[in-house]
């Protein structure tokens, strides 16, 4: 009855909160008509006002495309968006160049990519310089101009960190991805504001790129960037692409624009599943008791699954990580993508059919870029395989791996083929796609200087295509993005995936709480684990069965890692954490706002905001540090109606009480935590007699 209540629980939360609804009486019609007359005039008939440049044999691409012949077709889809597909055709280098660039009737958001095909006989001249974004946004040259940007990831505390800088007259600042995976060390997002509007930028490139801001002395914001490298002849019938870019404009401050952002994410671009958004889940491994998937069998997978049922645990997935195939005793020999049948003689499927019938789906992790040495593909397919110069040091790469070549079409299709097989024949419902090193110096190394960043530009059209070829194969299968964490979170990744884990730095409760502070600007699906007991493969651990530690790993996909073979863990205190879960979780994909300023340090507290004005319901978190010495905070929250009362209930005490929407904008929420290392959620529902003011 227990499990029923639970299950219920969760199904009630999500089918009540994970969309966000509509989004109208949020975005300004200022905001969305910006956004339409900017793409009426940079995808018109004038070449000289396009957001994209590259050169062309030493040409300008403004003359190269003026001289061509043109062909536009504009077409309405999906009710909300305008697709325009502009194509020119110059014959005299034989290099057709096409845009595809939507534009959102819903949102402030503008999106485009440039794709180059060689129609001619034979080389193309040199292709280089390719800004995939080349604009000037008017900025007031007395403007204070602000950028608000996130760090990328690093498996470290400080993964997805905020920070903000000023963006001076005549003042630039640069950013680029590390060895080649698309949210390494740095994060291709951007928000750029001045006083009550700004702009989002945004490249969607899981590769190497780069972005630069600069502003002039007129009052100009200069933005360029792409794809990092960029020199390369094209072959007869050959094709490039630049990286995905999205504009956004929008009203009022900095915070209002990543909601803005947020709801986009969720309405256009997080995979649906039947249609809808992905709905909060708890999800349950034994990575850390059987040392990845080296020590499981199919015998242990079972009784994991039925434990946790068991202990009326409302799982969605049973989560199989790395070490089911085929190796030598080390999980990170990949290659060799067969299951081991000694381990498991009748297959993954005997683990997930059992999963099945007891209303649990299957996660299974693969990582097929990384090949290592003695695998099947390293004896048998080293002509599919990049090799990688000396490792200058500052690579993750062991210079006896090998990459896949997903540029190359055979590779590609082989491992379509056989890793589509082996979703069927194992019963895999949630394809977990890892990626644990830069490959960046791989597509470089011995490439000519006339095919500069082809070998990276093919790699990641195929990588995508795989994909979507996966996507089309399996209807409803759903995929998880993992590279060492969160260092493959950008646009076109996300439009494909979900990540289950967000960073490789897990189960400290400080930077979780960091973690969940900064990425929830920009992503509004993300996940986390929770760790009680020792770890097999060396993660941190959690002090036991508590509430600050369970509350500061709360995501919209939380697993648990705990070992279920202890039968004196505090299963009370679990079940009871799980169901707050599902009261909480639905809420991180509506509208957030950080409260205090982000903090790593002990002596501090760290409290957020997840708001849906829609429904007048807000979730607040606060987390009170270990080494803090104040007991209370006034915590001041927003998007509220100001005038309506709001009833306050503190989850897992009997407190309750009521205030004023004004009151707690303008003096605050008082949160009182005596104890250190202790943390609250406070659940907040508008009064039904309240008066419905509009935002």
């Amino acid at each position: 009855m227990k499990f029923l209540t639970l299950m219920a629980c969760f199904m009630q939360a999500c089918l009540a909160a994970v969309a966000i609804g509509d989004d109208a009486p949020f975005v300004r019609e200022g905001e969305r008509g910006t956004a339409r007359t900017w793409f009426e005039e940079r995808f018109g008939a004038d070449v000289s006002k396009l957001p994209f440049s590259f050169t062309v044999g030493g040409e300008k691409s403004t003359d190269v495309l003026q001289r061509s012949k043109v062909d536009s077709q504009t077409e309405q889809v999906g009710g909300t968006q305008t697709k325009r597909t502009i194509t020119w055709t110059d014959e005299k280098t034989h290099l057709e160049t096409k845009v595809v660039a939507v534009q959102y009737a819903d949102f402030p958001n503008v999106e485009w990519t440039v794709h180059f095909k060689n129609t001619g006989e034979g080389d193309s001249p040199i292709i280089a310089d390719v800004e995939a974004v080349d604009v000037n946004q008017a900025v007031p040259a007395e403007a204070s101009t602000i950028l608000h940007h996130l760090k990328g990831s690093r498996a470290a505390p400080n993964d997805f960190e905020p920070y903000e800088m000023g963006l001076t007259m005549r003042t630039a600042a640069t950013f680029r991805s590390a060895g080649g995976r698309g949210t390494n060390g740095s994060w291709p997002f951007f928000n750029v504001n001045w006083g009550d509007q700004g702009l989002i930028v945004v490249l969607g490139w899981p590769g190497q790129w780069n972005l630069s801001l600069e502003r002039d002395g007129a009052g100009g914001l200069a933005i360029r960037g792409g794809q990092e490298n960029t020199h390369f002849k094209l072959h007869p019938g050959e094709t490039a692409r630049t990286p995905l870019v999205v504009l956004q404009w929008y009203e009022g401050d900095w915070v209002r624009g990543q909601n803005v952002w947020r709801r986009w994410m969720v309405a256009h671009n997080v995979p649906q599943v039947d249609g809808k958004p992905p709905k909060p889940q708890l999800v349950a491994c034994s990575s850390h008791q059987f040392g990845e998937m080296i020590n499981a069998n199919e015998e242990n997978q079972k009784q994991f699954i039925d434990r946790y049922l068991e202990e009326k645990f409302p799982l969605a997935y049973w989560w199989m990580d790395a070490g089911w195939y085929e190796n030598d005793g080390v999980w990170t020999t990949t290659g060799t993508w067969e299951v081991d049948k000694k381990r498991f003689p009748n297959g993954l499927r005997a683990v997930t059919d059992h999963a099945h019938e007891k209303g649990v789906k299957a996660i299974v992790w693969f990582e097929p870029e990384r090949v290592a040495p003695n695998s099947w593909l390293y004896k048998e397919r080293p002509q599919w395989l990049l090799a990688p110069p000396k490792n200058p040091g500052d690579q993750l790469y062991d210079e006896n791996w090998r990459l896949l070549n997903l540029g190359n079409d055979e590779a590609r299709e082989w491992l379509i083929n056989h890793v589509n097989g082996l979703i069927k024949s194992e019963g895999i419902d949630l394809y977990r796609q890892d990626f644990n090193m830069d490959p960046v110096l791989y597509w470089q190394n011995g490439e000519p200087e006339d095919r500069q960043g082809m070998a990276e530009n093919h790699y990641v059209s195929g990588y995508l295509a795989y994909w979507d070829a996966i996507l089309a194969a399996n209807p409803g299968i759903r995929i998880d993005t993992c590279a060492s964490g969160g260092r493959r979170l950008d646009l076109e990744t996300l439009r494909r995936s979900v990540p289950l884990v967000r960073s490789d730095c897990l189960f400290e409760p400080t930077s979780q709480q960091a973690h969940t502070y900064g990425l929830s600007l920009w992503l509004p699906y993300h996940g986390t684990g929770t760790l009680v007991g020792k770890s097999a493969i060396g993660q941190n651990t959690t002090e036991g069965v508590n509430d600050y530690d369970f509350r500061s790993h709360m995501a919209s996909s939380v697993t648990a890692c705990w070992d279920m073979r202890d039968k004196s863990l505090n299963y009370d205190e679990l079940r009871k954490l799980t169901s707050e879960l599902a009261t909480v979780a639905p809420f991180y994909q509506a509208d957030y706002y950080p409260i205090t300023p982000h903090t790593l340090a002990t002596s501090a507290w760290i409290a957020w905001q997840f708001n849906r004005p829609e429904t007048g319901e807000a979730v607040v978190q606060a987390f009170r540090r270990q080494d803090s010495v104040e007991p209370e905070q006034q915590l001041k929250l927003q998007g509220l109606d100001p005038n309506a009362e709001y009833r306050i209930q503190a989850l897992g005490t009997d407190k309750t009480w009521t205030a004023k929407g004004s009151e707690l904008m303008d003096h605050g929420l008082q949160a009182k935590l005596p104890e250190k290392r202790s943390a609250a959620v406070y659940l907040l529902t508008k009064e039904a007699s309240a008066a419905v003011t509009q935002n």
